[in-house]
């Protein structure tokens, strides 16, 4: 399939699949014209790749993990890697439940209208939250 059909079928940009192919995570081979030309499996890894960055790892953890991958093995390396990354994602997993559970608990404890509060008025201008510079609220 074209570059175009692998960008479409697994959601991603163009840029994106030549970026994975420059960083050698993603292979393709060329048609007489030029063309890239990936193989029906290529959607599956970059499905795989799009979950690993989004996991956090970095293209150079990828390009290292995916030999393992492809071939079903791991090294003692390899697995020490891929558990340091759980751990981390531990790690931000329960950090994220915890912020979540002290917005729920502001959500309760604001979930009454006050006059004085005039955090979230008409439509107008956007403010600009506190030594943010960006628009309050967003």
């Amino acid at each position: 399939m074209r570059i175009g059909d692998l960008a479409a079928r697994a959601a991603v940009s163009v840029r994106a699949l030549r970026y994975y192919e420059e960083q050698g995570l993603l292979a393709s081979t060329r048609s007489v014209s030029g063309q890239r030309l990936y193989t029906e499996t290529a959607v599956e890894r970059v499905t795989l790749i799009q979950s690993l960055y989004g996991a956090g790892l970095s293209s150079r953890t990828i390009a290292d993990l995916l030999p393992c991958v492809d071939a079903q093995v791991s090294t003692p390396e390899s697995r020490a890697v891929l558990a340091a990354e759980r751990e981390r994602i531990d790690r931000q997993i329960a950090e994220l439940t915890l912020t979540r559970a002290k917005l729920d608990a502001i959500i309760e404890q604001t979930s009454r209208p006050h006059p004085r509060c005039d955090y979230v008025t008409e439509p107008g201008p956007a403010r600009t939250a506190p030594g943010s510079g960006s628009p309050a609220g967003r």
